[in-house]
C-alpha cells in the first residue's frame, strides 16, 4: 500500500517545507562553519539563506562546504551587497523582519513568526550593525538567557538554530500552549 504522506503517527515528526518556509539571513557572517551549520538547518528545514556580504570568506571555502555538506545549492537563495538590497529585491517590509541580538527587547517567546518571515542574525564577533539595529528598534528579538553568564552570547549556529525552531513551532502550532487535542487526564 502507498502512502501520499506521513502517517497519524509519524505527523509532526516531519516538516513541510512549503508550508513552513522561513528566510534566515546571516549579516556580514565571518566564520565559515558556522555558516556552514546555518546552512545544514537551513537545508532540514526547508529555509532559504540570504547572505548580506561582506562575508569573511569566500563561498567556495572548503571549511563552509564541509560544514554545509552537499546542501549548498538547494539553500542559498543569494549574496546581497547589503541589506537594503535584499530588501529591495525580496520585497519585505518591517513587519516580516525579526532581528535577534542580546540588546533586543521582545523575548524570543514573545515574538510572533509566520512562514515567510525573515529571521536576521549578525556575525559572530559584532552582531548586527548599530544601523540596522537604529533602524528597526521594534523587531529586536533576544534569545533568553540567564542574567550573569559566563559566556557573553550564543554561538552563531545555534541562536540561528533556536530561532528557527521556535518560528516553526509556532507556524506548526495550531492549538493552544499545554494541549495536545487528547484528554491527559487517563493517563
Amino acid at each position: 500500500m502507498s502512502s501520499s504522506g506521513p502517517q497519524p503517527a509519524a505527523q509532526g515528526l516531519f516538516l513541510t517545507p512549503a508550508a513552513a518556509r522561513l528566510n534566515v539571513v546571516l549579516v556580514e557572517p565571518k566564520i565559515p562553519p558556522n555558516t556552514g551549520n546555518v546552512a545544514r538547518l537551513c537545508a532540514v528545514t526547508g529555509s532559504r539563506l540570504h547572505l548580506v556580504a561582506p562575508l569573511g570568506f569566500r563561498i567556495d571555502d572548503k571549511d563552509l562546504r564541509r560544514a554545509g555538506l552537499d546542501y549548498w545549492d538547494k539553500v542559498h537563495a543569494a549574496t546581497w551587497s547589503s541589506f537594503d538590497e535584499l530588501l529591495e529585491s525580496e520585497g519585505v517590509g518591517p513587519a516580516r523582519l525579526h532581528l535577534f541580538t542580546g540588546r533586543g527587547g521582545a523575548g524570543l517567546w514573545e515574538s510572533r513568526f509566520s512562514a515567510g518571515d525573515y529571521l536576521v542574525l549578525g556575525d559572530e564577533v559584532g552582531g548586527l550593525p548599530q544601523s540596522l539595529l537604529d533602524r528597526f528598534v521594534a523587531r529586536q528579538v533576544r534569545v533568553p538567557m540567564i542574567a550573569e553568564p559566563s559566556a557573553r552570547s550564543l554561538n552563531l549556529s545555534t541562536c540561528a538554530g533556536i530561532a528557527v525552531y521556535e518560528a516553526l513551532r509556532q507556524i506548526h502550532t495550531t492549538q493552544p500552549c499545554g494541549t495536545s487535542g487528547e484528554d491527559r487526564s487517563s493517563r
